[in-house]
């Protein structure tokens, strides 16, 4: 059974996505040339500086423009829901065939928009979630750079290239460093979510239910309110697995943060202007654009990513980095929700009360 016409979704998508900044051919050349190389460095500043090894052989980044990186997600959520789609297929009263057709279109058409968007505004991510490699060569995951959109942000906040091509490789490459080196997490985070799908509600008067509260809450985010989809369309049991993943992905968003901003003093020059630059970006965006990111709860994401950076700094402040890289010794050193908030916590129940560092 086909949720999501993804056809159509990918379609959709690279029909609706805004056009990336005019650049001659030298210029993308230069930038795609530059961007992996510079990955390459990162990388190496992450790996001294967490102290996370790995065996993983360096892999260069995948750099794609806007409809690659389209497609890409879409490859990318055809594995993540394929668990969700092989139930619904096995389910003994499947609704009509009309009605999983006409569905998957909407599906695809509401997905594919949702890219176009978010494709003229994401600078690269780690995709956790590729197709399977027959021949069992190709690595597990891919280090994505959006070279139109980081020529875009540079331009726009008129800072230094090179400086901020390093600097987004230098969080980038971290979130690879934390997959290649913690050989558990990506099945974790990949358990979670599959858990988190199998927990759905799938009974029609639910989804109903859903639907509606969902368009309640696209009202009261249109006149200022706090509400996002993801709360509204969850069900009861996939709140507490939420939770964690969560607390999963704001530790390593947060730690991503953390070392971009430790490293990037000694290797990026103008990493303060950068930064400044940044964040006033972040905060101008248009009345529409801040109540998409709500809708689709990016603005939360966003405060729980400063969440996560602040826990792994306390945490790095006071036990050292050799004590706090025990959070990635297995999904019980996790840190929870509410210790994320609360750092002393962790520290307590993982750490103990050892030594600083010297």
């Amino acid at each position: 059974m086909q949720v999501i016409d993804w056809d159509l979704a990918v379609s959709t998508g690279t029909r609706l996505v805004r056009p990336g900044p005019q650049v001659s051919r030298e210029e993308a050349r230069q930038a795609v040339t530059e961007l992996r190389t510079l990955s390459r460095e990162a990388e190496g500043h992450v790996r001294e500086f967490t102290k996370i090894h790995t065996e993983a052989p360096p892999q260069p980044a995948t750099i794609v423009d806007r409809p690659g990186w389209i497609r890409a997600n879409v490859e990318g959520f055809r594995v993540v829901l394929e668990p969700l789609t092989e139930r619904m297929g096995n389910n003994d009263n499947p609704p009509p065939a009309i009605v999983t057709a006409v569905g998957s279109r909407i599906t695809g058409v509401e997905v594919g928009a949702v890219l176009a968007f978010l494709a003229s505004r994401v600078l690269g991510q780690y995709e956790l979630f590729l197709p399977p490699d027959p021949t069992g060569q190709e690595p597990t995951g891919r280090l994505t750079l959006v070279a139109p959109n980081i020529v875009n942000a540079e331009r726009e906040m008129n800072v230094h290239p090179r400086d901020f091509r390093l600097w987004v490789c230098l969080h980038e490459e971290t979130h690879r460093v934390q997959f290649t080196g913690v050989p558990w997490l990506r099945e974790y985070v990949r358990s979670q979510m599959t858990e988190f799908l199998l927990a759905s509600d799938l009974d029609l008067p639910t989804i109903l239910e859903r639907l509606r509260s969902a368009a309640d809450t696209v009202a009261d985010v249109v006149r200022g309110g706090e509400g996002n989809l993801i709360d509204v369309i969850q069900s009861p049991a996939q709140k507490e697995i939420l939770d964690r993943l969560t607390a999963v992905m704001t530790l390593v968003e947060g730690h991503g943060d953390y070392v971009m901003d430790a490293v990037g003093p000694s290797v990026v020059p103008s990493v303060a202007d950068i930064r400044a630059k940044f964040a006033a970006r972040r905060e101008s965006t248009s009345k529409f654009d801040r109540t998409v990111r709500k809708l689709l709860g990016i603005e939360l994401k966003m405060k729980q990513y400063a969440e996560g950076s602040a826990f792994v700094r306390h945490v790095v402040g006071k036990v050292g980095m050799d004590n706090f890289n025990k959070v990635w010794t297995s999904p019980e050193t996790l840190p929870t929700i509410t210790e994320i908030a609360d750092p002393d916590t962790w520290i307590n129940r993982v750490v103990g009360q050892p030594a600083l560092e010297t």
